[in-house]
């Protein structure tokens, strides 16, 4: 089982797919680093040589910001957001929806289960 940043990818799927198990490296970012090291797309994670592992490890450290340090950044940059106090800012603090959506109805996921309202019948 090859590990590379700190996550164990799975050996029977392509590298492709496999690649995509790091948090932060979508199928785009997992073809371009295949195309950098010089892999074939249909080569499988068993397949592999220790050189080749190597240098995936190696362009993915120099090159990309994965999994620990891109959820830090992610974390850092909500924190900004809500400690200036801007709208989006307190839209994460309360936790209601950041990006214009309604909240009249829906918006569940952020909300959380509905609370009963005391008195209101309709």
């Amino acid at each position: 089982m090859a590990r590379i940043a700190g996550v164990n990818i799975p050996t029977n799927k392509r590298v492709i797919i496999a690649l995509q198990y790091i948090h932060g490296i979508g199928a785009k970012n997992a073809l371009d680093i295949i195309t950098k090291v010089g892999i074939d797309p249909a080569k499988r994670v068993n397949e592999l040589s220790d050189a080749e592992v190597l240098q995936i490890r190696e362009t993915i450290d120099r090159d990309y910001i994965v999994e620990g340090d891109l959820r830090r950044e992610v974390a850092m940059n909500i924190k900004r957001l809500m400690d200036l106090g801007c709208y989006r800012g307190l839209r994460h603090r309360r936790g209601l929806p950041v990006r214009g959506q309604r909240t009249h109805t829906n918006a569940r996921t952020r909300k959380g289960p509905a609370k009963p309202i005391a008195g209101k019948k309709k």
